[in-house]
């Protein structure tokens, strides 16, 4: 009989770390694959699991957004992490925003969930399959960048947040989320108690303006200002801004099939929902 509990009680405690490890903190300590490969196991449910309608997140999130960005009628936009678009979707679906979005992420489901939201924008949108770590695109490129309830997922943190604040031009607006409560205290050395997420902000990465304001209930949202001034970007096509993977020369251009580099021919693929598959340059 010993023997019985003793299997049950080991299957109970397994059941207990598998549901820590996938559920409740979403694979992170399981490293990047196991990160992706369940947001793409729950891509084509993820909208629906989330709740998102468009009233709370113009609301919530466009029109905050485009408040504290009311001098830039069409800014250059980069949702880092943009997963099914949610960001891209709520700025694109305001009359007041006349600028271009870029979305990147890694979970290939996603992109093409994001992919069939965002193809009525046409040009105004642009989806990359690729790493957060190492953006493609120049210092000082985008008037807005947006990470929402990602940093917490990505395997260096701190290496992604240092890539959003160089790619943000001066002046520009960053906003992210700090994740908090009980799931936040799950995941030590990936997410952060909200002043020192604060003093990291100021201090290590030199922002000012810095705001935490409440939002959700697993989430704050935290805006910042890049120190300094440069003209907004406007509404740059994106061959003006991205950065060949081979040779990073600004030098790609749209071939039949893809992207192709004219100083190196790397060749970037398209995928057929129109996700450009950067993680795929050859």
């Amino acid at each position: 009989m010993a023997w019985v509990i003793a299997i049950g009680v080991g299957l109970a405690l397994a059941a207990g770390l598998a549901w820590l490890l996938l559920i409740r903190t979403e694979g992170v300590f399981l490293g990047r694959r196991t990160v992706i490969w369940l947001y793409d196991v729950y891509a084509g449910r993820y909208d629906g699991i989330k709740q998102f309608d468009p009233e709370t997140e113009h609301t919530y999130l466009a029109e905050p957004i485009l408040q504290r960005i009311p001098h830039i009628h069409a800014p250059l936009a980069l949702d880092v992490a943009t997963g099914t678009g949610r960001v891209p979707l709520a700025l694109l679906e305001q009359p007041t925003f006349q600028g271009r979005v870029v979305g990147l992420d890694l979970s290939r489901k996603m992109l093409s969930v994001a992919a069939g939201k965002l193809a009525p924008f046409g040009a105004r949108a642009a989806l990359m399959h690729h790493p957060a770590e190492r953006l493609p695109f120049p210092d000082d490129t985008f008037d807005l960048v947006t990470c929402l309830e990602a940093l917490e997922f990505m395997m260096d943190p701190l290496a992604v947040l240092r890539e959003q604040v160089r790619v943000l031009r001066p002046g520009g607006l960053l906003v992210l989320t700090n994740r908090q409560g009980l799931d936040a205290r799950l995941m030590p050395g990936h997410t952060f108690a909200h002043d020192r997420f604060e003093r990291l902000l100021r201090e290590d990465f030199g922002l000012e303006y810095v705001a935490i304001d409440p939002w959700q209930v697993d989430y704050r949202i935290v805006w910042a200002t890049k120190p300094g001034y440069a003209p907004p970007a406007g509404p740059l096509p994106l061959a003006e801004i991205w950065q060949c993977p081979r040779c990073a020369a600004i030098a790609m251009v749209p071939v039949a099939g893809g992207w192709r580099c004219l100083d190196c021919e790397t060749r970037v693929p398209l995928g057929p929902d129109g996700v450009i598959e950067a993680a795929a340059a050859r």
